[in-house]
């Protein structure tokens, strides 16, 4: 039986959560969109296998990555293969796409995917579904923003995420009470209102709450 393993990269851009897919140049499933991956090298781990697939991919390493399931049946049986996924979250100003034409490495927005090989849609529901539950109790979130950023940065990140707005007001409240972020002492100007403060993550680590 192989076993491969696939990786969901994520992250939000312009207000929307996205997923990275590379288009298929070869069979089985040639001209088809679909989630990084692949099988081991010899001697590797899985998550060695995925950590290595997020390096080839995006150039980052120090960034959230957690296996997701292990997945049987995506290529409806015909080649008895299992996946394990993984899901990492990125920050694209610091992602360097692979530079491979025939790979077309691209962002898609997660509420507009394309047609998917080798039924990654079933691993795309998982991993979203996963992301959503993780907020709720980590903060996994400072993997998807910059050093420093203002609350409401952060609630746009969250509501990309999640599909829906905040009240600001128990958005705030609920995040700093979490002690998971702390404020940097400077602030930002943006219009003529009143400066934001900032704020950075107590960790860029995984942290339970």
């Amino acid at each position: 039986m192989n076993v491969a393993v696939l990786v969901v990269i994520l992250t939000v851009v312009e207000g929307e959560l996205r997923v990275l897919l590379i288009h298929r140049s070869a069979e089985p499933a040639m001209g088809s969109w679909a989630l990084p991956g692949g099988f081991p090298q010899a001697r590797e781990t899985l998550a060695d296998a995925a950590a290595r697939k997020l390096v080839e991919e995006t150039g980052v390493s120090d960034v959230y990555l957690e296996q997701l399931f292990t997945f049987d049946g995506l290529d409806d049986g015909t080649q008895g293969s299992v996946a394990v996924s993984y899901f990492a979250l990125v920050d694209t100003r610091r992602v360097r796409l692979r530079d491979e034409p025939a790979w077309e490495p691209r962002w898609h927005p997660v509420q507009a995917l394309p047609p998917l090989a080798f039924n990654n849609e079933r691993v795309m529901d998982y991993a979203v579904e996963r992301l959503r539950n993780k907020l709720q109790y980590t903060n996994v979130a400072y993997s998807l923003m910059a050093q420093s950023f203002t609350l409401s940065e952060l609630q746009a990140v969250y509501e990309s995420i999640f599909g829906r707005r905040f009240d600001k007001r128990n958005f705030r409240r609920r995040m700093l009470s979490q002690g998971i972020l702390k404020p940097t002492g400077k602030t930002m100007a943006r219009g003529a209102g009143r400066p934001a403060e900032l704020y950075e993550f107590t960790s860029r680590a995984p942290m339970v709450l």
